[in-house]
Order: structure tokens, then sequence, then C-alpha cells
């Protein structure tokens, strides 16, 4: 948790906007290092710790307030499939909040004094897979089937003492339930963030059914959308305003499509800092970028803040 007489993330939400960073992946893409591996950015959580701190200090410099860690694809099936044991895994997932702290030690040493956070990402089942499930959802698993296997990463990350959880890129309402079950009782506040595509999930559900999983859970301090199209935000943010009360976090893709069969980004990107103002009248107060959007996007963000 935040140790430097930072207000917590909740105080910040009521208080004010609070800005996020940007792609992680594309960060480390852009410092030369090779993501084509399915474990992608949770790679280099073992081979290049280092990395991982940089780009987080990278977005801080930018204006982030918060890092979102490399855990998005950290899994202790996916890094079993690469024959990684459970204890290993388990301290690669605390590893990622560690590397989050330590690039705050970094941007501290830099002299950037305003509050800083720390968000550890827990990623879609879908990610796991690594064969663009997340952008579909409805994988054949029960709320239970996706509870258990969420809970054990989720306890973990909690254990190594984030700020906030960020259970993000959920493209179905019925996994959302089953990361609203894993976060209950442990103490850490979380946000919940979906892939959407138009006013639904990605997986068909209305929005409104699905923000409202959120509204009574204690522990979710904002709900919103990621990892969506520039013109999917709008929409999203009054629903989730409307549906719940709660501030709102949106962190959109630059615009560009993926293409799981070719791993690449084709089309143009759409998005600009100049929406934020919108996105902000509309309700959002934890505003940054997700897939594409890389630290000079970010300090537009800022800037617009």
């Amino acid at each position: 948790m935040t140790s430097d007489n930072s207000p917590s993330l909740a105080e910040a939400l009521a208080a004010g906007t609070v800005v996020l960073d940007g792609g992680m992946s594309n960060q480390l893409a852009s410092a030369g290092h090779d993501l084509s591996d399915e474990l992608w950015s949770a790679r280099l959580l073992a081979d290049r710790p280092d990395a991982v701190s940089d780009a987080h200090l990278a977005y801080f410099r930018a204006g982030a307030d918060v890092a979102i860690t490399a855990s998005y694809q950290a899994t202790f099936e996916g890094f079993a499939q690469r024959g990684i044991g459970p204890e290993e895994a388990a301290r690669l997932l605390a590893l990622s909040v560690e590397l989050g702290r330590d690039a705050v030690r970094r941007a501290r040493e830099e002299g950037i004094v305003r509050p800083l956070w720390v968000a550890a990402s827990v990623g879609p089942y879908g990610a796991m897979l690594a064969d663009g499930s997340e952008y579909r959802g409805r994988y054949g698993l029960s709320v239970d089937e996706l509870e258990r296997f969420h809970r054990p990463r989720i306890e973990v990350l909690a254990g190594a003492g984030p700020d906030v959880l960020a259970l993000e890129t959920v493209p179905d309402a019925d996994e959302a339930a089953a990361l609203l079950r894993a976060v209950r009782g442990l103490g850490v506040p979380a946000w919940l963030s979906y892939s959407v595509a138009g006013g639904r999930t990605r997986a068909g559900q209305p929005l409104e059914e699905a923000f409202a999983l959120a509204a009574d859970v204690d522990e979710v301090i904002a709900v919103g959308v990621n990892c969506c199209a520039p013109e999917d935000v709008e929409f999203a943010v009054e629903t989730a305003v409307r549906v719940t009360g709660k501030p709102v976090v949106v962190y959109p893709n630059s615009g560009e499509v993926w293409d799981a069969e070719a791993r690449a980004w084709t089309g143009r990107s759409t998005f600009a800092a100049e929406q934020v103002a919108g996105w902000r009248e509309a309700g959002a107060r934890l505003i940054g970028g997700c897939c594409r959007v890389g630290p000079e996007g970010i300090a537009g963000i800022a800037r617009v803040v």
C-alpha cells in the first residue's frame, strides 16, 4: 500500500481526476523487447524485470499517476505451460507489484512528488489462452470455475500490497461475477473494467446489467471500460455513472484493431487527448490509455486533466 502519506486512490478519485498509464506491451516493444511469446509482457518478469520498471517509470515521467503491473497475462496455468512451478509463479506475480513500487521509488528520486499508486493487473481467463478469447468471452466455464481460476493469483497479488487490483479487459459479465466474488474480503480495493463493443460487453451483454454487478460491492472503487475503441467510451461512462454512482475508469486503445491470427495491429489511431474533456464531463475520473497508447498519449491526457 502507498506509504508516503499520499491519499488512497479512492480518496483521490473523490477529489478529482487521476491519470492512468498506457499500454505496457507497446512501451516494452518500443524499447526493443520481443513480446512474441504467449506470456507476452509477463515473460519479462522473469527475463528482464528491469525493463518492466523502466516502462513504469516512463509513464510516471509522462504524467501518469497510476502504474498498472505487468501481471495481465501472468497466471499459474500460463507459467506452468512454460515449465514454471507454482512457487516461482507466485514469486513472479508478487514481483510485478514490487517493480511498480520500484518505479515509484525511482520517480521520487527524480523529484516527482505528486501521489503515485500501483495497480495490480488481473487479466481475464482469455488472456491466459492467448488466442484472442479476451475479445469474445463465453469460454464455456461456469462462474464457480472462473472464480477457482482467478482466486489464487488474486490472493497472491493482493498479498504483495498493491494500492488497488485492476480487474481489467473483462469481456463477459459471468467472469466479472467470478472476479467480484474473488476480491471480497481481501482488504484491497479494486476497479472493474470491461472490454466492450458498442453498448455491450464483448460477450454481448448490455452494459447496464454488467455494471450493475459491481454497484453494491464495497471493494470496487471504480467501474468502467478499457481495451475498447475510443468511440465506445462516452456511452459506457454515462451508463456506469447512472447504474453504479461510482467513479468511472476509462482507458481505451488507440483505435487500431488487433488481428489475433496475424498477431498484429491494423487500421489507424483515432485516440486524441482532446476526447478526455468529454469523458471527464460525462463522469470519468480515472483516465488513461490501453493498447498502442504510449507515454506521448498519456502526456497529452495529463495536460488536459
